[in-house]
C-alpha cells in the first residue's frame, strides 16, 4: 500500500462507532454500494477496454500542439488535478473550458494556434449548457478561419454517454470521434474513465499504471481487518466529530504539495456535491462542508483559522516522504533566516513545515488525519483518487443519504433556462 494514515483525533476509539460490528456492518454496506450496477466508480479500473480505446484516439490526436478540454465539474476538475499532479507537458499546452465566461475564453482562446489544437467536448448527459456553448463558440471560431465544417472531425473528439442523449446523435451523425462516460459513473467519479484518461495519455501519464495503483489498494479498502482499514476508521472519526461533537461540520484537505492543489479542489466537489443534502431519515439537512488548502502556503493564511479559530474542522493533512527534485539553501546571504537555513535542503523546509504544524495542531486539540505517500506517481494518486470516492460513498450511509445524486444543481438548472428565456434573443438586438 503507498498510503499510511494516522488517526490524531478527538475521538475515542472505544466507542461504539469504533466496535468491530459496527465497522464489518459498515463495510457490508459499502460493499453493497460497489455491487450495486448503478454505481460503477469502483471497478472502473477492472475495466482494460477504457485504456484501450483512449490509446486508439490518442494515436490519431498525438501530433497536435494544443489540448483544449471543454465541460464542467467533474469533466474538468478531475482531469486537471490529474495534469497538475503528474502532466508532462512537453512544449504542449492544455486548455481548460469550464464557465462561460466571455473574456476569460477569448483571453485562453487568444493564446494558442486553433488550426494546431484538439477540442475534447466533455458531457455525459449531451446537455450540459455550458459545454454546449463552448463549443458551438469553437465551431464558429473555427468557421471564422476558413475550415469548413466537413473538417471538423479533425478538430474535435467527444466524450458522452454511449447510447443516449442529442449529443451522441451529433456525433453519431457526423461520424465524429468518441468515448465515452459510463452511464453507471457521475461526472465527479468520472476522473479514471475517458473523460480524464485522454488528457492525461495526452500529457504523458501511464495510464496503465493508474489503473494497477487503483487495483492494488482495493484490498486495503475492502479488508475486514477493521483497525487497519483506512476506510472505515476514516469514516468513523469523521461521522463521530460529526455526530458526538456537533460543531465538527467542516472538512480541510490540506496537502504539502503544489502539485495536490487542484486536488483539493477535485475533493470539493465530490465532498459537496455528493454529501450536503437533506436527510429524510434524520429528518434535517446534512453535511460537511469542505476546504481547499495547500502547504506551506496557507501556514501563512488559512492556518490561522484552523489553529485558534472554532474548533470545527477535520483537518486532512497530507504529505510526500519523497520528492524528485530538491534543492540545498546553503548560501552566503548576510540574513539570519538564510543562516538557519545553511546546510539544508528545500524539502527538509517543506517536511520540517508539515512535521512542525501537525504537532502545533496536535497541542492545540485539533482533529487531524494524517496521510503520508511515499512518493507522487500514478500509483499513489490513483490510490488517493479511490480512496476519497470510496469514503464519499460511505459516508452517504452514515448520513442516510444518496450520495450520487444532486437534486440541488438540477434544480438551480431550470431556474438558468427559464431566466435566459427571458432575454431578448441575440439576433433581436
Amino acid at each position: 500500500m503507498s498510503i499510511k494514515f494516522e488517526y490524531h483525533t478527538n475521538a475515542p476509539t472505544n466507542n461504539s462507532f469504533f466496535q468491530e460490528s459496527e465497522l464489518l456492518k459498515r463495510l457490508d454496506q459499502f460493499k453493497a454500494i460497489i455491487d450495486n450496477p448503478e454505481f460503477g466508480f469502483f471497478h472502473l479500473t477492472d475495466k482494460t477496454e477504457y485504456l484501450d480505446s483512449t490509446k486508439v484516439i490518442f494515436e490519431k490526436i498525438k501530433n497536435k500542439q494544443h489540448f483544449v478540454q471543454v465541460g464542467i465539474g467533474g469533466s474538468a476538475l478531475g482531469p486537471q488535478m490529474l495534469l497538475s499532479a503528474l502532466g508532462k507537458f512537453q512544449g504542449k499546452t492544455f486548455t481548460l473550458l469550464d464557465n462561460t465566461d466571455s473574456d476569460h475564453i477569448e483571453d485562453e482562446l487568444g493564446k494558442i494556434n486553433l488550426k494546431e489544437s484538439v477540442f475534447y467536448i466533455v458531457s455525459k448527459s449531451g446537455g450540459t449548457a455550458e459545454t454546449i456553448a463552448c463549443y458551438a463558440l469553437i465551431r464558429n471560431k473555427l468557421t471564422a478561419l476558413g475550415i469548413n465544417e466537413n473538417e471538423f472531425s479533425n478538430y474535435f473528439v467527444f466524450c458522452t454517454d454511449k447510447e443516449n442523449g442529442q449529443l451522441r446523435e451529433h456525433v453519431n451523425k457526423n461520424n465524429y470521434d468518441s468515448l465515452i462516460v459510463p452511464n453507471d459513473v457521475g461526472g465527479r467519479f468520472s476522473v479514471l474513465t475517458h473523460v480524464g484518461l485522454l488528457p492525461a495519455l495526452f500529457f504523458g501519464i501511464d495510464i496503465d499504471a493508474l489503473f494497477s495503483g487503483a487495483n492494488n489498494f482495493k484490498e486495503t479498502i475492502l479488508s475486514s481487518d477493521v483497525k487497519s482499514n483506512p476506510l472505515l476508521q476514516c469514516a468513523a472519526h469523521t461521522y463521530y466529530l460529526y455526530k458526538q461533537i456537533e460543531t465538527v461540520n467542516e472538512t480541510v484537505l490540506m496537502p504539502y504539495s503544489s502539485k495536490l492543489k487542484d486536488f483539493s479542489s477535485w475533493f470539493v466537489q465530490l465532498w459537496a456535491e455528493s454529501l450536503g443534502k437533506f436527510s429524510p431519515a434524520q429528518g434535517k439537512a446534512v453535511g460537511l462542508t469542505p476546504v481547499p488548502g495547500y502547504g506551506a502556503t496557507d501556514q501563512h493564511s488559512q492556518m490561522q483559522l484552523f489553529m485558534e479559530g472554532p474548533n470545527n474542522k477535520l483537518l486532512f493533512m497530507l504529505n510526500i516522504s519523497e520528492k524528485v527534485s530538491d534543492y540545498h539553501l546553503t548560501s552566503d546571504l548576510e540574513l539570519d533566516c538564510a543562516k538557519k537555513l545553511n546546510g539544508h535542503s528545500m524539502n527538509q523546509l517543506l517536511e520540517a513545515e508539515f512535521q512542525g504544524t501537525l504537532k502545533a495542531l496536535a497541542e492545540n486539540r485539533r482533529n487531524v488525519i494524517h496521510i503520508n505517500i511515499k512518493r507522487l506517481d500514478e500509483s499513489s494518486l490513483s490510490q488517493l483518487i479511490l480512496f476519497f470516492e470510496s469514503l464519499t460513498a460511505l459516508m452517504g450511509e452514515y448520513f442516510e443519504i444518496n450520495p450520487f445524486n444532486q437534486p440541488g444543481v438540477e434544480k438551480g438548472k431550470i431556474y438558468a433556462y427559464e431566466y435566459l428565456n427571458s432575454f431578448p434573443k441575440f439576433s433581436d438586438k
